[in-house]
């Protein structure tokens, strides 16, 4: 008699949605939007992986992360092993599992992809990194013997951390520099409480400090202490201080009263805790009607929070169409849900004050999509003589945001990039001078979180080689 074949698991294409609050709550608080996975349901969306013998999705993960093995984890209920194969890779688990565009890179390479929808991976990665919170029971991984050598890292957002993370646990002594009061860099000043709160990104900054890592707030480089400065003491530096420098648009009117740049705006509200005023001593103009210029995720962040402050109307204003917004899909469907207005295809070209010196209305110019540009998108062309007019009492101009120049002044023989960041080995993350690296924003420009704590992976391991003599070594995994 002839063996039967096992059956053939069948594809199991309706991914697990995740729990919410709902629309009508979350606009009068900032709370946590998105509540996470409960236990039967991360298993249920564990269990979609069909065990590629050839898995993509590590390939899209910028730090390496063991996907499918983590995955498996959580199908046989092993949430311990699980969360210990993310973090060889990664430090902030809770925090990539909240705001990364995993859809844009492990999750765009998932075989279910192409059905249907791929395995919620993000998803996943925060639900273990939650379970090990609530348990309590968050494990010191083994540390290399001392080897004698001391880094300076200069800032505590994602890259840094990822770097002090990293080079402790190899061994060397580890001192991280951050200019603000609180550690985070844009993970604390940027994103709304309502998509990461920061007891999140303390307890992630706190995982790193009991490893030994020494942090030094309030401490601006370039300021109370040059680079150059620092090399006397430390025997290699890596550069992470981000891209705190916001853009404008360079039109008529952005000096008015009421007109914010979103780094201020998002500041004040989040990192100086002005939605708590009079609690906290940080008071917001709570205007009217709002106008947020932009399309990415700071600018739903911001019109979000402009909402929550009590807007009636709170507008985003976006040259292109809503196929073009760089936005991730989920948080431009929250701020739909939310009663965000998309004045779509509209270019500002004015801003109009009143005798006092405060923003009382935006002139608009309506666009078309024309062929697509150098990123892809179908680029948006003027259309002569549209110019409308609308009233508005605040605009937040959310269109991208420079690395600060400050250690670029401050450090001789530091070669620059088109964008005005520090130049880098892609490879290796080292600038022109050798014992200096840097990644991140202060690189690449305002980009991802995640991608920036991949070039934090790619420097330490250089560093490390550096440190110990072994620079032709292949990276340290």
């Amino acid at each position: 008699m002839a063996e039967e074949k096992p059956e053939k698991k069948k594809l199991d294409l309706q991914r697990r949605p995740m729990p919410k609050q709902n629309h009508w709550e979350r606009v009068k608080n900032f709370d946590e939007v998105a509540l996470g996975y409960p236990v039967a349901a991360a298993v249920e969306e564990a269990s979609r992986c069909i065990k590629c013998k050839k898995p993509l999705c590590n390939q899209g993960c910028p730090v390496g992360i063991d996907i499918p093995g983590f995955i498996k984890c959580i199908v046989e209920g092993d949430f311990g092993s699980g969360i210990r194969k993310i973090k060889k890779t990664n430090a902030l688990p809770a925090i990539c599992g909240r705001v990364c565009p995993q859809e844009e890179q492990c999750e765009k390479t998932c075989i279910l992809g192409n059905k249907q929808a791929p395995v919620a991976i993000g998803r996943l990665e925060r639900f273990l990194a939650d379970w090990e919170a609530a348990e309590g029971k968050i494990e010191v991984p083994d540390m290399a013997p001392k080897t004698g050598k001391k880094v300076a890292v200069i800032g505590a957002g994602p890259a840094g951390i990822t770097v002090a993370n990293d080079l402790i646990i190899l061994g060397h002594e580890v001192t991280i520099f951050e200019a603000l009061h609180e550690c985070g860099g844009v993970l604390i000043y940027g994103i709304p409480e309502f998509r990461l709160p920061k007891a999140i990104v303390n307890r992630e900054v706190n995982y790193v400090r009991s490893l030994g890592v020494k942090i030094y707030t309030d401490f601006v480089v370039g300021k109370t202490r040059t680079v150059n400065r620092l090399l006397e003491e430390f025997d290699a530096v890596f550069v992470g201080s981000g891209a705190g420098l916001p853009w404008f648009m360079e039109i008529p009117g952005e000096n008015l009263n009421g007109v914010y740049s979103a780094n201020e705006y998002l500041t004040r509200v989040n990192l100086m805790k002005g939605f708590r005023f009079p609690e906290y001593d940080t008071p917001v103009k709570r205007p009217s009607r709002v106008a947020v210029v932009g399309g990415g995720n700071v600018a739903m962040d911001s019109a979000r929070t402009a909402v929550r402050l009590g807007a009636d109307e709170v507008h985003l204003v976006y040259r292109r169409s809503k196929a073009e917004l760089p936005a991730r899909v989920e948080e431009v469907e929250n701020a739909e849900e939310e009663g965000v207005i998309f004045d779509l295809l509209n270019l500002p070209v004015r801003l109009i004050g009143d005798e006092n010196g405060w923003i009382k209305e935006i002139e608009c110019l309506r666009m078309e999509l024309g062929a697509p540009d150098e990123s892809g998108r179908r680029k948006p062309v003027p259309i002569q003589g549209s110019n409308y007019r609308v009233s508005f009492d605040a605009i937040v101009m959310a269109i991208g945001n420079g690395p600060n120049p400050l250690i670029q002044m401050t450090t001789p023989g530091l070669d620059i990039n088109k964008k005005g960041g520090l130049a880098t080995d892609p490879a290796t993350g080292r600038t022109s001078r050798p014992n200096i690296w840097a990644g991140g924003d202060i690189v690449r420009g305002a980009a991802t979180v995640i991608s920036a704590m991949g070039d934090g992976r790619i420097a330490a391991a250089s560093i490390h080689r550096y440190l110990m003599n072994r620079e032709g070594e292949a990276p340290v995994t």
